[in-house]
């Protein structure tokens, strides 16, 4: 990302996964791996907490993929909320869950996911 060619290309390449033998088992599963980690790289995982009265707005924000996942806190009054975002809206979803009340709003990068 930001970089640019700045001169003639000195080669060009492609990588290529080539098995030896059958293994299917194997081979789906490194398959399953390479695609874990570039959906990793494509999303964060967004931590908050939030007052109970804000957390359907809150979670309007962050639908996560499938739904997020919530917490209780010691204090009733709030929950801990988990979801997956997209790595490009990060500071525009922290913005807005700022505006709806969540509070310790952190951003963890992820290393491999299967989804």
């Amino acid at each position: 990302q930001g970089l640019e060619i700045f001169g003639p290309v000195i080669l060009d390449s492609t990588a290529v996964l080539i098995s030896a033998h059958s293994d299917l088992l194997g081979i789906t599963t490194l398959q399953r791996r390479l695609q874990g980690v570039l959906v990793a790289r494509q999303y964060v995982l967004m931590d908050y907490d939030v007052p109970v009265v804000h957390l359907e707005k809150a979670t309007a924000v962050t639908p996560g993929l499938e739904s997020p996942t919530i917490s209780l806190t010691q204090d009733a009054e709030w929950v801990a909320v988990r979801a997956m975002v997209p790595r490009t809206d990060t500071n525009q979803v922290m913005d807005e869950l700022y505006e709806v009340g969540a509070r310790a709003i952190l951003v963890s990068s992820i290393h491999a996911a299967r989804i």
